[in-house]
């Protein structure tokens, strides 16, 4: 079935309109606050003496840690938001019904689905931006293609290469609309290239980390609701407002990592 994207829109924003919304929320904050603050650190940490002192009022967020320890908060705080979003796929991908509650199984193998994630992740990262690269066409095309890996990982416990195939096959027909969504978050990462760099020349380093924070999150919450409610209708093969999820993929018959 063809992928109806103003209902996806309209169901995905309803999801995260609910109590676990906001603890979602909240998460994705503590999250993003966490990787901004330990770049900067890294990043002020690394430079000489001199040159630290020199930026050290316009590095926006930071923790007096040396380059290292910024380096090894990015790292961990990177590996928790692998974890977070596939906490986020179930959370989300399940019946709208349920919203209320977080699914019972929503930390089942989360191990092995976060290093899944992460290794896909860097995989799609790869490509997408290899696709950009050349020209935006193939770019949007490969984002739109993957946009369903994390759901792949999370929901139906598939291995990276089941998963990518799994959001290909989930995708077909659907591209064009799937890729919508992918310029609809790269405008917004394009608003906030403006007004962050706006903020820092006005001398307001930190909150330009904040309102790039804050904005974060309020816009891809939603947007990862609407995705979720799109991978709900083309797995389903219905417009996949609530009603009884179709069987999870047996994961002994999908390739693994």
């Amino acid at each position: 079935m063809a992928l109806q994207l103003s209902r996806a829109v309209s169901d995905g924003i309803r999801r995260t309109l609910s109590r676990t919304g906001a603890v979602l929320f909240f998460a994705l904050l503590v999250l993003q606050f966490g990787i901004q603050t330990s770049i900067n650190s890294a990043l002020l940490g690394y430079l000489p003496a001199e040159a630290a002192a020199e930026f050290s009022s316009d590095a926006g967020l930071t923790l007096p840690v040396s380059g290292g320890v910024g380096l090894a908060l990015f790292a961990a705080f990177t590996v928790l938001s692998s974890a977070y979003f596939v906490v986020v796929s179930r959370t989300l991908a399940q019946p709208l019904a349920e919203m209320s509650t977080f699914p019972a199984g929503v930390t089942d193998r989360l191990g092995r689905a976060t290093f899944t994630a992460l290794v896909g992740g860097l995989i799609v990262t790869v490509a997408v931006t290899v696709g950009f690269a050349f020209l935006i066409v193939p770019g949007l095309f490969l984002a739109a293609s993957f946009l369903f890996f994390v759901f792949a990982v999370a929901v139906e416990d598939r291995g990276v290469v089941g998963s990518l195939k799994r959001s290909w096959e989930l995708s077909r027909g659907s591209r064009l609309k799937l890729g919508l969504l992918v310029a609809l978050s790269a405008a917004f990462g394009g608003v906030l290239g403006v007004l962050a760099p706006l903020l820092i020349l006005a001398g307001a380093p930190v909150a330009a980390d904040v309102l790039t924070v804050v904005l974060s999150a309020a816009f891809f919450l939603p947007y990862y609701g609407i995705i979720a409610s799109a991978y709900r209708q083309l797995r389903d093969g219905g417009p996949g407002t609530g009603g009884r999820p179709s069987q999870s993929v047996d994961p002994s018959r999908t390739p693994e990592l």
